[in-house]
């Protein structure tokens, strides 16, 4: 089983509108309503692609009610902990001229609520994988990450981490089974602007050293590169396509090459599956179908 963690789970509302105007009374053109988090857009996909996964988190009130319905809906498998105060954020993305966001804040998680994660984190099991994805709220610790790693070592748990910064570079110790900084991230993370495929290989190499057993590092239009733990570096352009939204697009990488993995354990297939996924959600208004990250599939 995989297990997917999204500690601020929302609902995010899309609106476009010819227009912005500030100060007046606007109407939108079109509204669509989804489930959001970067844990949960990796669960749908896997769910997508034929890979059951449980996504756990938090949610609170009436919105966090409205995210377990939709991802009942998608079929996809979660046991979300119920937070007593608030509720789950509302994030509104504003497609006119420009592109705007108002994100929400989210409950307020105490003591116990992370007490209860833990507790559901004692289902995973020997094999079983762990996909830790997103910000941190400010009301748990910042280290959430690596006391959640350090509490499963020892348990031959398929960790994959999707974090930028120190929250990344802190849990390389625990050797996830893989990350997904972007090129930018990867050359923040050493304080430099890598212009080369040459440079990108190098850095995620460095990754490797400090304990990240497989690094995939995407670059938007410009595909990806896999440096895999068998010294294996593999490298493509993305499928041709129209991009309208990138929004979840590096979550579906990751839901992807998870997929890809789990039917031939094979890192070549993993990275074509995992880019195809990326850029098929890329090329939708939303997260993409199994039909949809298929079909790119058969033109690499």
């Amino acid at each position: 089983m995989i297990y997917t963690v999204t500690f601020n789970p929302s609902l995010d509302y899309i609106v476009k509108l010819p227009t912005l105007e500030l100060g007046s009374v606007n109407r939108t053109a079109k509204e669509e309503l989804y489930p959001g988090g970067k844990g949960i857009n990796v669960s749908i996909v896997l769910r997508n692609l034929g890979v059951e996964s449980t996504a756990l988190g938090f949610i609170a009130g009436f919105t966090g009610t409205e995210i377990q319905r939709l991802l009942d809906a998608c079929g996809c498998r979660n046991d979300f902990i119920q937070v007593q105060e608030g509720f789950s954020r509302i994030n509104v993305k504003i497609k006119a001229e420009q592109e705007s966001e108002i994100n929400g804040q989210g409950p307020h998680l105490s003591p116990q609520n992370l007490q209860d994660l833990f507790s559901k984190l004692e289902n995973l099991s020997d094999g079983d994988g762990l996909v830790l994805a997103g910000s941190i709220p400010n009301t748990l610790p910042a280290d959430i990450y690596e006391k959640i790693l350090e509490h499963l070592q020892g348990r031959n748990i398929h960790a994959v981490v999707d974090a930028t910064g120190e929250l990344l570079r802190n849990v390389l110790k625990y050797q996830p089974f893989l990350i997904k900084p972007n090129n930018h991230e990867l050359g923040e993370l050493f304080g430099q602007h890598l212009t080369t495929d040459e440079a990108i290989i190098s850095h995620a190499q460095k990754l490797q050293q400090m304990g990240a057993r497989n690094v995939l590092v995407s670059m938007a239009g410009d595909g990806a590169i896999l440096v895999d733990e068998g010294g294996g570096i593999h490298k493509r352009l993305p499928p041709q396509g129209h991009v309208v939204n990138s929004v979840g697009a590096g979550d579906s990488m990751v839901a992807g090459f998870l997929a890809g993995y789990l039917s031939s354990q094979n890192y070549e297939t993993a990275f074509q599956t995992g880019l195809a996924a990326g850029s098929a959600s890329a090329f939708q208004e939303w997260l993409a179908s199994g039909d949809d990250i298929r079909a790119l599939l058969k033109t690499m």
